[in-house]
């Protein structure tokens, strides 16, 4: 099978080679344009009668927009999308608002990366309906593969909004040439660009086994948008016509409004008030006559495209009649600026939709940018704080995105403990390095790569310790994407891990019977089929009532007739039932089925508890917590949340009692299967607390006024059924998330009866009531402590002092980790956990019985 870049040049070569097949050649025709064959190779459309080149930035020399717009409206970043809103919804296009840039119903990937993305996979696969046949948006992406671009070139983003011109139709509703008439029309008529300024590419798309034609629009060396026309499907059987035919057109807004205002930098056109307050503050050095001579220049020192990067600085500083050196010195404190306000508008969008900066996965990108930003700060030595940028980006977009402004809180909580890591990493980074450089250690760019990545030390804080001892490092100028490209490979390979599967040949998909009700434990049922693999016996039925193993809640036991159900797991769409012996049927018959009761409700409590700890936590820490991982056994379950910084006692004693008031409140908890689009449009993308979920309809558990999820799970009928939460432990498990471990129902029950009869051990051994216990324990504790501080300190000491001294040390010693046993934990715990015992034991007294 072709991959996609061989797919594309493919069907490239067949498009050109039948233009009037694959293109709307007849508008263009109408429209005055010549086809014509570039040097490159590229077959391109112009009215221009004596244009030789195809107008691609290379092949013309550059870009040319520095010498005036070519169109009389200048348009601001606002006005672009307004007036493209207006433009199409004449035309009978749906405008919609934007998709989280955190792409949580999507599985294959962490952010939105462009605007059809947005309708993947769902939509595009014909699982799911699109929200119209035809539609506009305005849709932030993020990508990382330019981050050591942003700023230098004048051009480069790592959050960027692409507009969408999007349709979803049969072949029989399909008219290319109405729909490139409506972007042409667009462009012409309504921002205004000369037929004359306008260059137009032949071109191929292909990506997810899909492909087709597509036409890229050029004006003076500036792509400004694509258009791609999803057709056909590419198989190993061969390619075919798809059922469902699809528009994809992605308009660069910020290049739009840069185009039509003729700026310096795509930045100035795009968040003009942010990078002049930006000036104002820092009170940066701003050379204009300079600049304008560099802008058209500076995409030359694209990272993508030159081979040696000082060689084109000094190409460009002997252009400008000055040394590279000076040049610098002069242009990068403005490529800095520019840089800074770029990654905070990127930084502001990703945390607002629930993103959190990480080590770990696709999130790190979001620390890379924050620490890239926050080294320019440090550089220039600028007083500016993150947040703050974020405020006037929120406050410029307001317009076309309000939801901005009520996430500032939360952005400004995560962007300060950013920070403080920041410094953290770089106190300790200096003397990892230093160690480092006297060790005299070759520093290649895997080992900046590694320092970067292990310790978040920057590769400009190792330069930095380096001249003081006057050793040059030679940092990659493409750092970043390197940093990029590793943990996306991480990422990748991580995902490529398959479980094991059981040969069931063709079964047809089990009915599952425990959507309906989670005390449905017993059924009839028909086996479809029975495997014996290493004396296990794999059984599939058309129907039932055991949950299998799945979204971190561990399956059902029980009884098929006579045999026992040791383990049940899905496959594909089968449910399939493990059994350790032979079992008493075979295939073709008829069983009973019946499942534990007490192993399906404390899995189902556990299960419905965790839902109500996520809303409860999401309520009191914040809108960036999201469900990161769960795990629900009979003992007790576990829930991982993201968070940026470890829970508080106080935290964690709020998120225990707001869960119980739930359960006290017996809130009803509905269950029900919902078409996707309609469950997306009722309750939004909060809706994927657990990832990505499969299918045309999925179904919704919904805690009124808390939590609302796409959820197979098992779960209770009332929050009332849960009868009790007990937070056991919270621990931070990586960077950016937090686990909460607890019990629930009767399994709760047990937890506060076993820490009563602890209690009871505790004041007894201590001999004291136990309401005087947290003060004994305290006194005890710091007995233990300045003993223990006087046997260190012992060579100090006088040998008969340092015998009693260790007496004192050991005796108490000796009582608190006694204690400590008791209580499963370390004896500086001791004091924090009588006293929650305590507190828990007097809100517990207090319940009705």
């Amino acid at each position: 099978m072709l991959s996609d870049k061989e797919l594309k040049m493919k069907f490239k070569a067949i498009a050109s080679a039948h233009p009037d097949k694959y293109y709307a050649t007849a508008v263009l025709i109408d429209e005055g344009f010549s086809r014509k064959q570039c040097r490159c190779g590229t077959w391109f459309w112009a009215v221009n009668k004596e244009q030789e080149t195809c107008g691609d930035p290379v092949c013309m020399g550059g870009v040319d927009i520095f010498r005036g717009a070519p169109v009389k409206k200048k348009l601001s970043f606002i006005d672009v999308w307004l007036g493209y809103k207006r433009f199409f919804e004449k035309r009978g296009y749906k405008a919609v608002h934007r998709y989280p840039v955190i792409a949580r119903w999507n599985p294959t990937i962490d952010f939105t990366n462009a605007s059809i993305a947005a309708f993947q996979p769902y939509v595009i696969s014909g699982e799911s309906p699109p929200p119209a046949k035809k539609l506009v948006i305005p849709q932030f992406c993020l990508r990382f593969g330019d981050v050591d671009n942003v700023g230098v070139t004048g051009s480069h983003c790592t959050g960027f909004v692409m507009i969408g011109q999007h349709v979803f139709v049969n072949p029989e509703e399909w008219d290319q040439d109405e729909l490139f008439k409506d972007i042409y029309d667009y462009i012409t008529k309504e921002v205004g660009v000369p037929k004359q300024e306008l260059t137009l590419h032949e071109e191929s798309w292909a990506g997810g086994g899909n492909y087709g034609p597509c036409m890229e629009f050029f004006s003076r060396g500036v792509e400004l948008f694509n258009q791609v026309y999803m057709m056909f499907e590419h198989t190993d059987q061969g390619d075919k016509e798809l059922t469902l035919k699809v528009l994809d057109m992605g308009l660069g807004m910020e290049r739009v409004a840069w185009f039509s205002q003729g700026a310096l930098t795509l930045y100035d056109a795009a968040f003009p008030l942010v990078i002049e307050k930006l000036k104002k503050k820092l009170k940066v050095r701003f050379d204009q006559g300079l600049y304008k001579k560099f802008a058209p220049l500076a995409s030359k020192l694209n990272l993508d495209e030159a081979d040696d990067i000082d060689k084109q600085w000094l190409d460009i500083a002997q252009e400008l009649k000055t040394t590279a050196y000076e040049l610098k010195e002069k242009i990068l404190p403005m490529t800095a600026l520019y840089s800074v306000a770029e990654h905070a508008r990127a930084l502001l969008f990703a945390i607002v939709d629930g993103g959190l900066p990480s080590n770990v996965g696709g999130y790190y990108n979001l620390r890379v940018i924050f620490r890239r930003a926050m080294e320019f700060i440090d550089k220039f030595r600028w007083e500016i704080e993150m947040p703050e940028i974020c405020e006037w980006h929120a406050e410029y977009l307001k317009p076309i995105y309000p939801e901005l402004i009520k996430g500032l809180d939360d952005v400004k909580k995560i962007l300060e403990v950013e920070k403080k890591k920041y410094y953290h990493n770089k106190r300790k980074g200096k003397q990892v390095v230093e160690q480092l450089l006297k060790s005299k250690k070759e520093i290649t760019p895997d080992v900046l790569v590694k320092l970067y990545d292990s310790h978040g030390i920057s590769p400009e804080q190792v330069r930095e310790e380096a001249l003081k001892l006057k050793i040059k490092i030679e940092v990659p100028e493409n750092f970043y994407a390197l940093i990029a490209e590793k943990h996306a490979k991480a990422e990748q390979k991580a995902q490529t891990q398959k479980q094991k599967e059981v040969a069931l040949g063709d079964v047809p998909a089990t009915q599952a019977l425990y959507y309906d009700s989670y005390d449905y434990i017993d059924f009839e049922a028909k086996v479809f089929r029975i495997v014996e693999e290493a004396h296990e016996w794999y059984v599939v039925l058309d129907r039932t009532a055991f949950y299998p193993t799945s979204g971190g809640q561990l399956h059902d036991k029980g009884f098929l007739n006579k045999t026992e159900v040791v383990e049940v797991f899905k496959q594909g769409n089968a449910i399939v039932h493990v059994t350790l012996r032979k079992p008493d049927f075979n295939q073709g018959d008829s069983v009973v089925g019946k499942i534990d009761f007490d192993t399906r409700l404390q899995l189902t409590q556990h299960h419905t508890a965790a839902h109500i700890i996520n809303g409860v936590a999401r309520r009191i820490l914040g809108n960036h917590v999201w469900q990161a991982g769960a795990a629900k056994s009979m003992q007790k379950a576990r829930l991982d949340i993201t968070h940026y910084e470890s829970l508080t006692d106080e935290e964690v004693a709020k998120i225990e009692q707001g869960a119980n008031e739930i359960i006290k409140n017996n809130i009803p908890i509905y269950k029900s299967f919902m078409k996707r689009n309609v469950a997306e449009a009722k309750y939004g993308f909060t809706l994927y607390q657990g990832g990505a979920v499969p299918g045309k309809e999925i179904r919704v558990v919904a805690i009124a006024g808390l939590d609302v999820e796409a959820c197979g799970g098992t779960h209770l009928n009332l929050t009332g059924e849960v009868k009790l939460i007990k937070i056991l432990r919270t621990s931070k498990i990586q960077d950016g998330v937090v686990r909460i471990e607890f019990t629930a129902g009767n399994a709760a029950v047990k937890t506060q009866r076993a820490e009563d009869k602890i209690l009871k051990q505790t004041a007894k051994m201590l001999k004291v009531d136990i309401d005087q216990l947290p003060a004994r324990v305290e006194e005890l504790f710091e007995k233990w402590k300045k003993a223990r501080k006087a046997v260190k300190k012992k060579k100090k000491l006088r040998a008969k002092s340092l015998e009693l001294t260790s007496t004192v040390a050991y005796k108490g010693e000796d009582i608190l980790m006694k204690i400590a046993d008791i209580l499963k934990t370390q004896p500086e715990h001791v004091i924090k956990t009588v006293k929650r015992f305590l507190t828990e034991l007097e809100e517990y007294k207090k319940k009705p019985k």
